[in-house]
């Protein structure tokens, strides 16, 4: 066992140095100087990165060479951890060649040409002009931090936003013809205008003298931020841009005629500005803060916390009096009477903890709830203390997928445990099915979206490597592991339950409409999910519209609210169905609060059709295959939480009786 366990953490080591990300600088400060005050301390080339471009009109994101934008060798492109490579971030090298402190004006990239009628320019045409028409967002990084686009709201706010459009297309409304966001000049219809310059503005911090060496104060500094203004300039001489005409480049919808040649010539420039109000360490803030509705958010979070707090409180209150007085005449004895007749949830102590069918299903969903819910608070912990911050790209997925294949052991322990008080002997087949069931249902889904992805040529795929290297985790670390756990889970003895169970099963007698199963199903995944809604408003918003979540305190206190209301909710249900002499309480506790999966779905949806401009058929079924795997995650999450909180209770509640 010893020799087993050792195997799988070096296989865990090795597979992680393989993933390990490049080094990021968001998590340590680089200081920069100029080119003629080298340093071994500091650098004088300031790299640009480029990303992956998306859009929220489309699920697929693709490469930024996709679009024949100017490219270099990519053989130093920085190695992607786990969690980028999932997500499909692709980070290469960018052609923009920066040196700190040196001011460009429009400095030459690259020049595409475009000839009509040839086959290879009409293909790399048609890709630019989608990605234009799709509104997809360029994601470049300077020193890790994301190279934003700021501009006014309506409410006189400024937004920064971590992406800027490759291009537009000018659509014709019966209202009015619309503009490019960039310059309402760009305005005429049916016309495409590619930003082929930008202008990037650097920000940095100037160190002091003590701190970083000789001359760095005049000539070094630490990277604070980095904004674009992205322009379509028509250079007419491609050997010799000019910058200050801006006239803009027009793309007709239709294919050029042929035999015509378009030439767009990319072109940048680099401005470097000093700002010492700024701390390195606050530099971030200007991209949180700038988040559209931050402090409604700030306000509808703790209106909503109060307000569960408070009811929760209530029902918590009322079941203690209610139980108090139930337990009380339970157990007083009635001098020189007969014994009181029995009643209530009373009534069915020799029934309460009689095996539910399909207990083998029960206890592995259960066991890979267990998993999925240590997962989660411990990630949601780490995310708190800032290991898990914006800066560590990828890191969230990474450790996630990385302590759900560790947590293996308890998943095999409480499953094994589980079936074992449930009187199971298939020992063999509950170990096999909490190893696969649930885990093959998500790598299932996952591979069936790649699938898609690998057919759309998207930088989303997930590339055969890595899909080795996840069967290697979980055959060769998730299913050793379980099968440890539950080899412990068997050798326990099994639980003993407070009241003994009657061989002949009692009968139930006809239940009201409040107390059927369906209809109490329904209802108690209300409120779990009245205190996550609006924190599911912006999780969705970060996962499709590319905006940053950084809220992982509140986020956290979300989770501990939701694990009460889930299991208080399903406690009080459950006290019903037992007052109303209905025993089959198993089941029914995992899929009371593991109906709130189902209102998360169907909010996913309302979010679909108003939030998301998704209308081809790819990115829809790519979508819903993706919201398919984290609903059924949050299934196994909720419904484990309201079993083993009703579990509890009834144990607790029938060993305080005195039963004959």
């Amino acid at each position: 066992m010893k020799k087993l366990i050792s195997s799988q953490l070096i296989l865990l080591v090795h597979f992680l140095t393989i993933c390990s990300g490049f080094y990021l600088p968001g998590l340590a400060p680089v200081n920069y100087c100029r080119k003629s005050e080298s340093h071994k301390s500091c650098k004088s080339e300031v790299t640009l990165y480029v990303n992956r471009l998306n859009t929220e009109e489309s699920v697929i994101p693709y490469e930024y060479h996709h679009f024949d934008f100017c490219t270099i060798d990519e053989s130093n492109s920085p190695v992607e951890n786990l969690g980028q490579v999932v997500f499909g971030e692709r980070i290469r090298p960018g052609p923009y060649k920066i040196e700190f402190l040196k001011n460009v004006q429009c400095e030459k990239v690259c020049t595409k040409s475009y000839v009509g009628g040839d086959a290879d320019s009409d293909k790399r045409m048609m890709i630019l002009k989608k990605g234009m028409s799709l509104n997809y967002q360029h994601h470049w990084i300077v020193d890790n931090m994301p190279v934003t686009w700021c501009y006014q709201l309506d409410n006189d706010r400024q937004y920064c936003n971590t992406g800027f459009p490759m291009g537009c297309l000018v659509r014709r409304h019966p209202d009015g013809d619309e503009s490019c966001p960039i310059n309402p000049t760009y305005n005429r219809a049916g016309f495409y205008y590619p930003y082929n310059h930008v202008d990037l503005t650097i920000t940095y911090h100037s160190g002091a003298t003590e701190e970083w060496g000789v001359n760095f104060k005049q000539n070094g500094g630490r990277i604070i931020s980095v904004k674009v203004v992205p322009y379509s300039i028509n250079h007419n001489n491609p050997d010799r841009p000019e910058c200050t005409s801006r006239e803009p480049i027009e793309i007709p919808s239709n294919n050029l005629p042929k035999g015509q040649k378009l030439d767009i010539t990319y072109t940048y420039s680099v401005t470097f500005r000093p700002n010492n109000t700024i701390k390195w360490s606050s530099r971030w803030d200007y991209i949180l803060e700038s988040v559209p509705h931050t402090k409604i958010q700030w306000f509808s979070i703790l209106n909503s916390l109060v307000i569960v707090l408070f009811l929760s409180g209530m029902v918590a209150m009322i079941m203690l009096r209610t139980l108090h007085k139930d337990i009380a005449r339970y157990n007083q004895i009635d001098t020189g009477e007969d014994a009181q007749e029995e009643f209530g949830w009373k009534l069915v102590h020799g029934d309460v903890f009689r095996p539910p069918r399909k207990g083998m299903l029960l206890s592995v969903l259960l066991g890979s709830g267990v998993q999925v819910f240590c997962m989660t608070l411990v990630t949601l912990a780490f995310a708190c203390l800032g290991f898990l911050s914006p800066a560590n790209r990828g890191a969230l997925m990474t450790c996630a997928m990385v302590l759900f294949v560790l947590l293996g052991t308890p998943a095999g322990y409480i499953s094994a445990r589980i079936y074992k008080s449930f009187g199971g002997i298939k020992w063999k087949s509950n170990v096999l099915l909490t190893s696969m069931l649930s885990p093959g249902i998500v790598f299932g889904l996952f591979f069936v979206m790649n699938l898609v992805l690998w057919g759309k040529g998207s930088s989303g795929a997930v590339p055969f490597s890595t899909l080795v290297a996840l069967l290697a985790l979980w055959f060769g670390v998730s299913v050793p592991l379980t099968f440890v756990g539950a080899y412990f889970g068997f050798r326990k003895r099994s639980l003993e339950h407070p009241v003994r169970t009657n061989q002949i099963p009692r009968q139930i007698p006809d239940q009201s409409v409040y107390t059927k199963p369906i209809p109490g199903i329904i209802m108690g995944g209300v409120l779990p999910f009245g205190c996550i809604f609006i924190q599911l408003f912006f999780i969705l918003n970060s996962l499709w519209s590319s905006q940053m979540y950084y809220m992982f305190g509140f986020l956290f206190l979300v989770f501990l609210i939701l694990v009460i209301t889930c299991s208080e909710t399903t406690i009080l249900l459950c006290y019903f169905h037992l007052c109303a002499e209905d025993y089959h309480w198993w089941w029914r506790s995992f899929l009371t609060s593991g109906f709130t999966a189902v209102y998360l779905f169907i909010y996913c949806c309302h979010y679909f059709a108003t939030k998301l401009q998704i209308e081809d058929a790819a990115s829809t079924f790519l979508y819903f295959g993706y919201t398919l795997i984290m609903v059924f995650l949050f299934f196994l999450l909720t419904g484990s939480i309201g079993f083993f909180g009703c579990f509890w209770f009834i144990r607790k509640i029938y060993s305080v009786v005195k039963v004959d």
